[in-house]
């Protein structure tokens, strides 16, 4: 099984879906990890983020922020498109939209309160990881 963790470090879940600079994809099988791989996070890239924070912050302005428009539809389809190989993707918090462009493309997502990656992708695997959509903003 193939799970994506989001991550700034390579080591902790990060507390933000699209802002995380990676994607960890570890492969599991059974209780044990085997494989860890770091892939950009493609959304970062797609989302010129810059540009994002000052439209959220401009008085008047319609921000394209949260997956709202075409710029932050095409940033969660580029990361489903990296991590179409996984069953899952744990966050720290996402987004509403991000959520479900990540169902849509059969990709489950959960936010977790665990802060470390590997022990995360345990309780994923074991059945035992609690998910809280009430994070979603």
């Amino acid at each position: 099984m193939k799970i994506a963790v989001v991550t700034d470090d390579g080591k902790t879940v990060s507390k933000h879906f699209g802002r995380a600079a990676h994607l960890a994809v570890l492969t599991l099988a059974g209780d044990q990890v085997h494989d860890v791989q770091l892939r950009p996070n493609p959304g970062r890239d797609a989302l010129d983020l810059e540009a994002h924070e000052m439209r959220r912050g401009s008085p008047g302005a319609v921000p394209d922020c949260h997956g709202e428009g075409a710029a932050g539809a095409a940033a969660h389809q580029a990361v489903a498109a990296a991590i179409r190989d996984c069953e899952a993707v744990l966050a720290g918090g996402m987004s509403w939209a991000s959520r479900e462009c990540l169902a849509a493309n059969g990709i489950r997502p959960i936010i977790t309160d665990i802060e470390d990656m590997h022990e995360a992708a345990h309780a994923y695997a074991a059945g035992t990881i609690v998910d809280h959509p009430e994070w979603l903003h």
